[in-house]
């Protein structure tokens, strides 16, 4: 049985919620990159995977909602909200888009830009003038 795209990325999403970072590689390519818009550029997977392990060692839950998601053939595109609840009880949300390629059935790269909800990350204050 071949597995669509959708349902990968789905099961890869999955994983990576249930803190099962072996089952995520799995899904990628032995050459697999992402890129962040955080600085550092192109990493390999696994050291994106490692950096994340590392994370949820503070976290209870982690947990994707997918707001629009849109395909071609061997790549995904879509647009999230990661929500983080700490083990301490503190509450993060993480606004992203996310660009999925595969390679043979397999996520080859992922593209990712994080992004501010100014809106709902600060309250407007009014103009003092």
């Amino acid at each position: 049985m071949t597995e669509d795209i959708d349902d990968r990325v789905n099961r890869f999403l999955r994983s990576l919620e249930a803190f099962d970072f072996t089952a995520a590689r799995q899904m990628c390519t032995e050459t697999a990159t992402v890129r962040q818009n955080d600085g550092r550029g192109e990493r390999p997977i696994k050291e994106s995977l490692e950096q994340l392990e590392t994370l949820s060692a503070e976290l209870d839950v982690l947990d994707y909602d997918i707001l629009r998601r849109f395909r071609d053939p061997g790549e995904v595109l879509q647009q999230h909200v990661l929500h983080l609840v700490g083990k301490d009880g503190s509450r993060r949300d993480v606004h992203a888009v996310v660009h999925f390629r595969f390679q043979e059935g397999l996520i080859d790269r992922i593209e990712e830009s994080v992004y501010p909800e100014p809106g709902l990350t600060r309250p407007s204050t009014p103009d003092p003038s």
